[in-house]
Protein backbone atom coordinates (compact mmCIF):
# COMPACT_ATOMS: atom_id res chain seq x y z
CA UNK A 1 0.00 0.00 0.00
CA UNK A 2 3.32 2.26 0.70
CA UNK A 3 3.72 2.18 -2.58
CA UNK A 4 0.56 2.81 -3.95
CA UNK A 5 0.64 6.36 -1.68
CA UNK A 6 3.95 7.14 -3.51
CA UNK A 7 2.91 7.00 -6.80
CA UNK A 8 -0.03 8.72 -5.71
CA UNK A 9 2.58 11.20 -4.15
CA UNK A 10 4.82 11.81 -7.24
CA UNK A 11 1.76 12.32 -9.26
CA UNK A 12 -0.25 14.77 -7.38
CA UNK A 13 3.34 16.82 -6.65
CA UNK A 14 4.65 16.72 -10.53
CA UNK A 15 0.73 17.85 -11.68
CA UNK A 16 1.06 20.41 -9.39
CA UNK A 17 3.93 21.88 -11.25
CA UNK A 18 2.29 21.13 -14.53
CA UNK A 19 -0.96 23.30 -13.25
CA UNK A 20 1.03 26.11 -12.15
CA UNK A 21 2.62 26.31 -15.61
CA UNK A 22 -0.49 25.85 -17.35
CA UNK A 23 -1.68 28.91 -15.17
CA UNK A 24 0.97 31.05 -15.88
CA UNK A 25 0.98 30.17 -19.57
CA UNK A 26 -2.89 30.92 -19.79
CA UNK A 27 -2.92 33.98 -17.35
CA UNK A 28 0.02 35.89 -18.19
CA UNK A 29 2.28 36.97 -20.69
CA UNK A 30 5.12 34.79 -20.15
CA UNK A 31 6.73 32.45 -23.17
CA UNK A 32 7.20 29.07 -22.26
CA UNK A 33 10.73 29.35 -22.52
CA UNK A 34 10.52 31.71 -19.37
CA UNK A 35 8.86 29.53 -17.64
CA UNK A 36 11.07 26.71 -18.67
CA UNK A 37 14.18 28.92 -17.05
CA UNK A 38 11.85 29.82 -14.26
CA UNK A 39 11.19 26.62 -13.01
CA UNK A 40 15.18 25.53 -13.45
CA UNK A 41 16.26 28.62 -11.88
CA UNK A 42 13.39 27.92 -8.94
CA UNK A 43 14.90 24.56 -8.59
CA UNK A 44 18.40 26.17 -7.85
CA UNK A 45 16.41 28.79 -5.11
CA UNK A 46 14.94 25.80 -3.25
CA UNK A 47 17.70 23.62 -3.27
CA UNK A 48 19.85 26.54 -1.91
CA UNK A 49 17.26 27.30 0.85
CA UNK A 50 17.28 23.57 1.46
CA UNK A 51 13.63 23.42 0.16
CA UNK A 52 14.12 20.59 -2.36
CA UNK A 53 15.70 17.73 -1.31
CA UNK A 54 12.60 17.31 1.20
CA UNK A 55 10.53 17.66 -1.55
CA UNK A 56 12.16 15.25 -3.61
CA UNK A 57 12.06 12.54 -0.46
CA UNK A 58 8.86 13.21 -0.15
CA UNK A 59 7.16 13.13 -3.82
CA UNK A 60 10.29 11.30 -5.86
CA UNK A 61 10.04 11.68 -9.78
CA UNK A 62 6.86 13.75 -9.32
CA UNK A 63 9.79 15.91 -8.08
CA UNK A 64 12.87 14.59 -9.53
CA UNK A 65 11.26 14.70 -13.02
CA UNK A 66 10.26 18.73 -14.07
CA UNK A 67 13.03 20.68 -14.30
CA UNK A 68 12.45 22.43 -10.86
CA UNK A 69 14.43 18.63 -10.06
CA UNK A 70 17.08 19.77 -13.42
CA UNK A 71 17.89 23.02 -11.39
CA UNK A 72 18.09 21.20 -7.93
CA UNK A 73 20.85 18.63 -9.46
CA UNK A 74 22.65 21.48 -10.99
CA UNK A 75 23.15 23.33 -8.25
CA UNK A 76 23.93 20.30 -5.99
CA UNK A 77 26.62 19.33 -8.60
CA UNK A 78 28.26 23.09 -8.14
CA UNK A 79 28.23 22.75 -4.37
CA UNK A 80 29.70 19.74 -4.41
CA UNK A 81 32.47 20.75 -7.08
CA UNK A 82 33.15 23.48 -4.67
CA UNK A 83 33.45 21.88 -1.92
CA UNK A 84 36.18 19.25 -3.40
CA UNK A 85 38.05 21.82 -5.99
CA UNK A 86 37.47 25.46 -4.83
CA UNK A 87 36.23 28.30 -6.37
CA UNK A 88 37.15 26.45 -9.96
CA UNK A 89 34.45 23.90 -9.25
CA UNK A 90 31.60 26.52 -10.47
CA UNK A 91 33.10 26.32 -13.78
CA UNK A 92 32.32 22.39 -13.97
CA UNK A 93 30.20 21.15 -11.60
CA UNK A 94 27.07 21.77 -12.77
CA UNK A 95 27.75 19.78 -16.24
CA UNK A 96 29.03 16.89 -14.75
CA UNK A 97 26.34 16.45 -12.01
CA UNK A 98 23.90 16.79 -14.94
CA UNK A 99 26.10 14.79 -17.77
CA UNK A 100 24.02 11.52 -17.81
CA UNK A 101 20.73 13.42 -18.03
CA UNK A 102 21.97 15.58 -20.90
CA UNK A 103 23.34 12.64 -22.92
CA UNK A 104 20.44 11.09 -22.07
CA UNK A 105 18.18 13.77 -23.92
CA UNK A 106 20.45 14.28 -26.73
CA UNK A 107 20.40 10.11 -27.93
CA UNK A 108 16.46 10.03 -27.31
CA UNK A 109 16.40 13.03 -29.37
CA UNK A 110 18.34 11.63 -32.05
CA UNK A 111 16.37 8.50 -32.15
CA UNK A 112 12.84 10.18 -32.41
CA UNK A 113 14.33 12.47 -35.22
CA UNK A 114 15.50 9.10 -36.98
CA UNK A 115 12.15 7.41 -35.99
CA UNK A 116 9.74 9.85 -37.39
CA UNK A 117 11.35 11.78 -39.91
CA UNK A 118 11.40 14.94 -38.54
CA UNK A 119 11.70 17.70 -41.43
CA UNK A 120 12.80 21.44 -41.08
CA UNK A 121 10.49 24.16 -41.80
Amino acid sequence: MDVLLDYVWAFVIGGAFCVIAQILLDKTALTPARILVGYVVAGVILGAVGLYKPLMDFAGAGASTPLTGFGYVIAKGVKTAVEEKGFLGVLGGGLSASSAVISAVLGLAFIAALITKSKPK
